[in-house]
């Protein structure tokens, strides 16, 4: 038996936009945040002016009072007159002092609102991103689970497991060449004994990983245990040394007499999927504003950091979120950045690794 090839698989792409409408959303809050800051900054200047002519009323009438005890009796009328003035005075400088009191407490009050309403825009919004990236990574790595168990069904892989010579050798080593020519997002395949014996590799000239023993690997052992063809393992994301070192996730199928789901296990066949090149695609290809300061991780069930659109931590720092038994949300750490999350949705069969995708951003918007 032997199965075709689908179409290539394409390289991850990047996130093509913002969710919709958080551009008009915060163009709107900029504008209402401006507009009230010129408001009270006129009722400000207004109420200053106001203060400063009811101070010169008061010093008018004051001088009016003077000249009227001078004047004696003749000036008596004219007293009263200057008194009213004065009183006048007073009182449209207390009105002036309620009203700039007033306007100042209001237009703060409504300033604090429009920058706690921005602040949860902006937040909602970086979850979004968050959620986007861990969505885009699900989707890619749901196919990596069909691939590894379709693959597994080929005649070649399914006849070299059950007689490894070096004819049978040779024809699967071909053939996991031709399926790594049209899907470029693998560094390998590899053909394995039950015994975890690398039987064949589909870049056997680069990687000279055959007769190699990988039986204590976590993602073998998990592999060897698969109850039927339909079931799949997966490995941790690693440096592989094997593999020059290189970042990858491994996914694995048993492999089973005649192709068949319900077939004696005689193999097991891992494909490493080339983790970092695609990771950092995703991660650097969300559309964050330079404004922002924002850093876009991958992080793992541990919180260790697998991907990071500035490239550093990967594989060695862990982060700490704040989850509070929420799949999503966001909060400000101690040092008033932004912390937005989300964890793995999980895409159709895919039920997700217990990933989140993360967004640290600068203070303010």
């Amino acid at each position: 038996m032997s199965v075709a090839l689908r179409s290539q698989t394409a390289p991850i792409s990047k996130l093509n936009a913002k969710p919709a409408g958080t551009e008009d959303e915060a163009d709107v809050s900029a504008l209402i945040a401006r507009l009230t800051a010129e408001v009270n900054q006129v009722a400000c200047e207004k109420t200053k002016s106001i203060q400063k002519i009811t101070n010169q009323m008061k010093m008018l009438a004051l001088n009016a009072l003077i000249e009227s005890s001078r004047a004696g009796a003749q000036g008596a009328g004219f007293a009263v007159v200057a008194q009213e003035v004065r009183n006048v005075g007073q009182q449209v400088e207390t009105i002036a002092r309620e009203l700039e009191s007033q306007l100042t407490n209001r237009t703060g009050n409504l300033m604090n609102s429009i920058a706690q309403m921005a602040d949860r825009s902006r937040g909602e919004r970086m979850v979004d991103l968050s959620l986007n990236a861990i969505e885009l990574i699900d989707r890619n790595l749901y196919e990596r689970t069909c691939d590894v168990r379709w693959w597994a069904t080929d005649s070649a892989v399914v006849d070299c497991a059950a007689a490894p010579d070096a004819a049978a050798v040779s024809h699967v080593s071909e053939r996991m060449a031709v399926i790594l020519g049209a899907y470029t997002v693998y560094l390998d395949l590899w053909l394995c004994d039950l015994d975890g014996n690398v039987l064949a590799n589909g870049r056997s000239n680069q990687f000279g990983v055959t007769r190699q023993n990988v039986a204590q690997t976590k993602w073998f052992r998990a592999a060897r245990a698969l109850r039927s063809g339909d079931d799949y393992a997966v490995g941790d994301v690693e440096c592989q040394p094997l593999l020059g070192n290189a970042q990858v996730v491994t996914y694995c199928a048993s492999v089973r007499e005649g192709g068949k789901a319900n077939g004696k296990p005689t193999g097991v066949l891992a494909i490493h999927f080339d983790w970092e090149p695609q990771a950092r695609t995703i991660v650097q290809g969300v559309r964050v504003s330079a404004a922002d300061k924002a850093r876009v991780l991958l992080v793992d069930s541990n919180f260790r950091v697998i991907a990071a659109s500035d490239g550093q931590g990967l594989l060695t720092e862990r982060i700490s979120l704040q989850l509070e038994g929420r799949r999503s949300g966001f909060y400000q750490d101690r040092t008033g950045g932004l912390v937005a999350f989300h964890a793995t949705p999980g895409y159709e069969t895919y039920k997700g690794l217990g990933w989140f995708g993360v967004i640290q951003a600068g203070g303010g918007a």
